[in-house]
């Protein structure tokens, strides 16, 4: 793979074939559905000549992305542009990035708040970071807030997210041990996730009226928690359907300035046997994002009137 610094010249033909060849072979070999993969393949290598025509690094990372979600829209498969070259052993740009990410965010805690009624807030943005990087700023959010008469969990902001870090948050909110999904893998065995049991120290625990506040830009790792705790009767959805993004992803470099991002398992919660892919979460209240806080507000002061059923509000 050539790591020559090209982004002030066309792009060759032979370059793009090139490209369009990398991308099609790791798809086939990663996407965790293999009918799907075979044909998208398929079907990057019949367009070749239409991808030729993209001029520009830029513009092939957007013909290949289309390409690519249009058998079935996933938004986690996609080729992205860097102005920087990738180096030549570049891994997953996006991975390599999050220890630089969640030192920046401290730890993706964007807020901590006590409101009016001893209503504990938790804002996470930008993600939900892995444990490593930040579980010790998490364990100390939640447990500021562990003497809260309710709860509100902010993920309007929140794009991604690991599920260790999904699980550790779960388990400052469940009583026992809850199983929150299973990871089905193309390449691997599948893998349960579970919120570990209650540990010592300040917890929120189970009983207590939570609400998690959601809009159309949450996504990802963000969608899982939001997603665990609804199926789970445990937290009551209050703001706008999320993006629809379930497949976890790694990356591969097919160019010193293309990165291909490729879903390679899919989660299946226990309760309703399916995801969010595709159709996002759906809240249970209804609202604009930007009135999802009040709203939320509202509905732990009187969890019964909240209810689990779906209510849309409109200002």
């Amino acid at each position: 793979m050539t790591t020559l610094d090209t982004r002030d010249r066309p792009a060759t033909q032979i370059e793009i074939a090139d490209v369009v060849e990398r991308t099609a072979r790791l798809v086939d070999e990663h996407y965790v559905f293999p009918d799907v993969a075979a044909r998208l393949a398929a079907l990057l290598r019949a367009d070749v000549d239409r991808h030729r025509r993209a001029g520009s690094w830029p513009a092939l990372a957007g013909t290949l992305t289309r390409a690519l979600q249009s058998v079935n829209g996933d938004r986690h498969l996609g080729v992205r542009f860097h102005e920087q070259p990738l180096p030549e052993d570049s891994g997953d740009p996006l991975a390599d990035d999050l220890p630089r990410m969640a030192r920046e965010s401290l730890g993706g805690i964007h807020r901590v708040e006590r409101l009016r009624g001893n209503v504990g807030l938790v804002r996470i943005e930008p993600a939900l970071f892995g444990p490593a990087l930040a579980g010790e700023a998490m364990t100390a959010a939640l447990r500021l807030v562990a003497d809260a008469d309710a709860l509100i969990l902010d993920l309007r902001e929140t794009i991604g997210g690991d599920p260790e870090m999904e699980a550790l948050v779960c388990g400052h909110l469940f009583d026992r041990p809850t199983h929150l999904y299973t990871m089905r893998q193309r390449h691997r065995p599948d893998r349960q996730f579970w919120s570990p049991a209650p540990s010592a120290g300040a917890r929120f625990g189970g009983d207590r009226p939570l609400a998690v506040l959601t809009s159309a830009t949450t996504f990802s790792g963000g969608e899982s928690l939001a997603y665990a705790l609804q199926q789970h009767g445990r937290a009551t959805v209050v703001g706008e359907r999320t993006g629809g993004g379930a497949h976890p992803r790694t990356g591969f470099p097919v160019h010193a300035h293309l990165h291909l991002s490729v879903p390679v398992a899919s989660p299946v919660n226990p309760v309703s046997g399916t995801n969010w892919e595709g159709t996002g979460v759906v809240p249970d209240v209804e609202v604009p994002a930007a009135e999802a806080l009040d709203a939320a507000a509202a509905v732990v002061a009187d969890p019964a009137g909240g209810g689990r059923g779906r209510t849309v509000l409109s200002s």
